[in-house]
């Protein structure tokens, strides 16, 4: 018996990299599976791609209210026992799904399963990887370790724990790991599954939604486990004072490192009304580190 397998890809003008997705999907070796692909009703070359593949995939364009009503949407169409989607510029490695399927048929009370992920560029270069981790539910509060497109679900835990909230735009994916964790045994498995792409329209590296991605992530780890971490809150508050300061006082750093740490520190007290031991022990060289981070130079790069 080898259970249906349903992936879905929500799609909004991404007609340079959706036939890479679609070809990732239709190409591995695992025999039972089902593809919906979810178009909020794309202007570009991509109905021309969806309609050359008329015959192997399942599609549908008409206007949302952004991906996680198009995921929403897709999920309830299909009917796998397991479910993933696939944004329409990432791409699935070979043997992905039969690896997963495996490791799902081998521990029957797992109902979700996540392995590692490649970070590529516009040309399909490996420029880095998702920094993955085991499981671990308290790590969650201050690190989404989950790489999105190499995280399968079943069916009947994403529907006991209620669908993905359509008003988070950079957090939905966060926001449902943790409602599955709360819920269900969940399960790493270190291997390589899928490819996530980085480029400049990315809601992940656009400098212009960074803000606003911070602000989710701080605020949904405060709603589901009552702690803002201090590097969410740090994160938060360096986007939003960056932006906003002349070019010549960005160049001192020592001054804006303390004027962010500053901020950060007043924020957290307020949102957390104390100290969490958690933030004392996450304290450390390479934490630190990160302070000196560059992150409008990241933005650039892509």
């Amino acid at each position: 018996m080898k259970p249906l397998v349903s992936i879905i890809t929500p799609s909004l003008n991404q007609g340079d990299y959706i036939e890479k997705t679609i070809k990732s999907v239709i190409n591995q070796d695992y025999p039972n599976v089902e593809y919906f692909v979810i178009d909020g009703g794309s202007t570009d070359d991509t109905l021309n791609i969806l309609k050359k593949y008329d015959s192997k995939i399942m599609w549908l364009s008409e206007s949302d209210r952004g991906q996680a009503e198009a995921i929403n949407k897709g999920i309830r169409l299909t009917k796998g026992e397991i479910v993933v989607w696939l944004n329409s510029d990432d791409t699935f490695l070979p043997g992905a799904i039969k690896k997963v399927v495996n490791c799902f048929l081998n521990h029957s009370k797992v109902k979700m399963v996540y392995g590692k992920s490649y970070f590529i560029d516009i040309t399909d270069k490996i420029v880095g990887q998702y920094p993955t981790e085991p499981f671990d539910y308290q790590r969650l509060a201050a690190f989404n370790f989950i790489c999105q497109p190499s995280a399968f679900f079943k069916r009947d835990a994403f529907f006991d724990i209620g669908e993905l909230n359509p008003d988070l735009q950079y957090s939905l994916d966060y926001d449902l790991w943790i409602r599955i964790a709360k819920n269900f045994p969940i399960m790493y498995i270190n291997q390589y599954l899928s490819n996530y792409r980085l480029h400049k329209a990315s809601k992940t590296v656009s400098y212009v939604h960074a803000l606003r991605s911070h602000k989710e992530g701080m605020d949904t780890a405060l709603k589901h486990f009552n702690w803002a971490p201090i590097n969410r809150v740090y994160g938060y508050c360096y986007h939003l004072i960056e932006p906003k300061l002349p070019e010549f006082i960005r160049k001192i750093r020592p001054l804006t490192l303390s004027l962010y740490l500053f901020i950060s520190i007043f924020k957290y007290l307020q949102l957390n009304k104390g100290i969490r031991y958690q933030d004392i022990e996450s304290f450390n060289p390479n934490a630190l580190k990160k302070l000196f981070i560059q992150w409008n130079d990241f933005y650039t790069h892509y």
